[in-house]
């Protein structure tokens, strides 16, 4: 990384902490929602699929400010979180809470398409021989869609490190404390001479994006294969 200055670098480095840490907060609660959405049936179901979708549709701009509005020091969750010295707004970890949304949905359809593509013949099997729900979830259900579950971590890593728009709203563009990826090839742009730094970084970017998105699809071809038995 000899060819990148130090504030690409720092920036650099910041979006692969966002991005780790927004993909490892998240995946619990996505393959917990994934597989509610593929196997249960409950009132405000379609509710619930809407808003984890809710963030693909709405203006990026639009989720960054609601996030202000709900984490800030004088939001409902954010100021008595405020009160316990846990800060989101223009801090790092907003960053790592607002990407984490922005790729919370790529995660669950994932990992929801994984679960729909398996048998429920096959846990049902397992609870006629005693078995808890949780436990025919975690020795049957899991080693089938653990390749599902590894593609929808890597496109949400990917769409973590691509966040832009919710991510400046709610945290600004703070050079070596919130300035992703993203937001320092926005900035460089902004200044004269800036264009070869932010086309580094635009490198980067895309060979991130594109090997991510490579990955994800081989590892959903073996997947797919997985369950169907071919």
């Amino acid at each position: 990384m000899g060819w990148l200055g130090p504030e690409e670098l720092e920036a650099l480095k910041l979006s692969l902490r966002v991005s780790f840490w927004a993909t490892l907060v998240t995946l619990p609660f996505g393959i917990f929602v994934a597989y509610a959405l593929a196997r249960w049936r409950f009132p405000g179901r379609q509710v619930l699929n809407g808003l984890v979708h809710l963030p693909l549709i709405l203006p990026p701009v639009v989720t960054g400010y609601l996030l202000l509005l709900t984490f800030g020091i004088q939001g409902p969750i954010g100021g008595p979180l405020a009160g316990l010295g846990i800060v989101f707004a223009f801090r790092w970890t907003g960053a790592a809470l607002a990407a984490g949304i922005m790729a919370f949905p790529l995660m669950v359809r994932a990992i929801r398409l994984s679960i729909e593509a398996v048998d429920p013949k096959l846990e049902q099997a397992g609870a006629t021989l005693g078995a808890s729900r949780l436990w025919v979830f975690v020795t049957v259900t899991l080693p089938m869609i653990l390749p599902g579950v590894i593609a929808g971590t890597i496109l949400a890593f990917a769409k973590a490190m691509g966040e832009f728009g919710a991510t400046i709203t709610f945290v600004s563009n703070i050079p070596g404390q919130t300035q992703t990826l993203p937001s320092a090839v926005y900035a460089f742009l902004q200044v004269p001479g800036g264009e070869a730094a932010a086309m580094r970084l635009v490198v980067i970017s895309v060979i991130i994006a594109m090997g991510a998105l490579l990955l994800s699809e081989f590892v959903g071809r073996r997947a797919a294969a997985r369950v169907s038995g071919t």
